[in-house]
């Protein structure tokens, strides 16, 4: 039997379908609600709103689950490579060994981009944010690749995205630091190449740290999706309206950007920075987050969506113990960043409140780690997202009976008022 929610509204009793999904999770249908009653439901920022039905990523934050088609996040980043996990969410499976070779030498045949498109480099100002160049030129590959009108055409362009994004994350890197351009390498995995392009430089081999590239591995793939947030809503309602598969992740890469968004592992480093500059007294900062009388937060603790520990947290822990005992780095504000680890997983305090560790504030630490750069953090946080965001566009276009995003509004301005002519007023 059906299960319906019941709605009395001025008099009128009207009846809306429930939908339950595989995990068990209701939703009350109101696609019928306006229609029906000339009604809307208000819900700002979305909170309590299902926009779609999906089959990619199931997120059960009271308990810290995060699957991506069924398999545990713990799974994945032990197990498999992040090509792999990019497979798993864009065609929903993991692959074969045949499937897994071949996909992964398509990936590294599209890696180079067209020799123009470096002629855009050259335009942008030497302090321009690497995501300002990441998005537009991710949105101008559209120029050199229109077509998206067959299957086969659009999962070309996705090989072509998923291949070329780390090439052109890297020459955006390249560009702030006035170095020349590095082209990926046949003989080099997808990670290699990438680390390649970032730090090798000409007529040098450049040897790949296998303990960075592991831990680069894991970020990538818990990174790759997390269901219906802020970019990947940004994807699919610029998608809905019908822009192609560059446009609407170009959509997704600036919607990242934002603080409280993708920047948040930007913003860890800045707050140590700003406490190591304050002569490295974590504890002020720390009683401060505890003060009533203070707005002051401590960036990269607790998680909107985890009301327990973030899965995601828990695994880059450990990667970053490993790259800091690898690589042997003396940095002051890794250290800072430990004390304040210390302090938040022992202190009533957080431990009451669930003001865990998230994944923002370990991402952070190793990407410094690695010696990536604060203003690219964003861009890695992109690289990662890019499979997610991907399989969601695509589950969008192929869902039946989709439509152009278009959320109605409550209007507070002025009622009907007269023109007043100038003289007048």
């Amino acid at each position: 039997m059906t299960k319906t929610a019941k709605l009395s509204l001025n008099d009128q009793n009207i009846d809306l379908p429930v939908i339950v999904g595989s995990e068990g999770e209701v939703g009350i249908d109101i696609s019928k609600l306006r229609g029906q009653t000339g009604a809307i439901t208000l819900d700002p920022s979305f909170a309590n709103s299902g926009a779609c039905e999906s089959a990619i990523t199931y997120i059960n934050g009271e308990k810290g689950i995060l699957r991506y088609r069924g398999y545990d996040i713990a799974d994945l980043a032990e197990h498999a490579s992040f090509p792999e996990v990019c497979h798993l969410l864009i065609y929903g499976r993991l692959p074969t060994r045949p499937e897994r070779e071949d996909f992964r030498g398509r990936l590294t045949r599209h890696s180079l981009v067209h020799e123009d498109m470096k002629k855009f480099f050259e335009g942008f100002p030497p302090t321009t944010h690497p995501m300002v160049v990441l998005s537009s030129m991710i949105a101008s590959l559209s120029a050199f690749y229109p077509g998206d009108d067959t299957a086969e055409e659009i999962d070309l362009n996705i090989i072509r995205l998923l291949s070329k994004a780390k090439t052109l994350a890297s020459y955006s890197y390249k560009k702030s630091i006035g170095q020349p351009f590095m082209y990926p390498q046949n003989d080099r995995t997808y990670l290699e190449n990438f680390l390649m392009m970032m730090f090798g430089v000409p007529a040098e081999k450049y040897e790949v740290n296998q303990v960075v590239r592991h831990a680069l591995n894991k970020l990538l793939i818990l990174h790759a999706d997390h269901e219906q947030n802020c970019s990947t809503t940004a994807v699919r309602v610029v998608g809905s309206g019908g822009a192609n598969l560059f446009a609407s992740i170009s959509a997704g890469v600036s919607a990242l950007w934002g603080p409280l968004h993708g920047g948040a592992n930007q913003a860890v480093i800045e707050m140590l920075e700003m406490i190591q500059a304050d002569g490295a007294n974590y504890q002020k900062y720390v009683d401060l987050t505890k003060s009533k009388d203070s707005d002051f937060k401590l960036m990269g603790f607790g998680h909107r969506v985890y009301k327990n520990f973030d899965p995601r947290a828990r695994i880059l822990k450990e990667a970053s113990d490993n790259v800091l005992a690898s690589l042997g780095v003396d940095d002051p504000l890794l250290e800072i960043a430990q004390r304040l680890e210390e302090v938040a997983l022992a202190d009533s305090y957080f431990v009451e409140r669930k003001l865990y560790p998230n994944i923002d504030f370990y991402s952070g630490i190793i990407y410094r780690a690695m010696g990536i750069p604060t203003d690219m953090f964003t861009v890695m946080f992109a690289l990662g997202r890019l499979p997610g965001w991907i399989a969601h566009w695509l589950e969008q276009r192929n869902a039946p009976g989709t439509r152009i995003n278009r959320p109605r509004q409550i209007y507070t301005g002025e009622t009907a008022r007269p023109w007043v002519k100038l003289d007048n007023r």
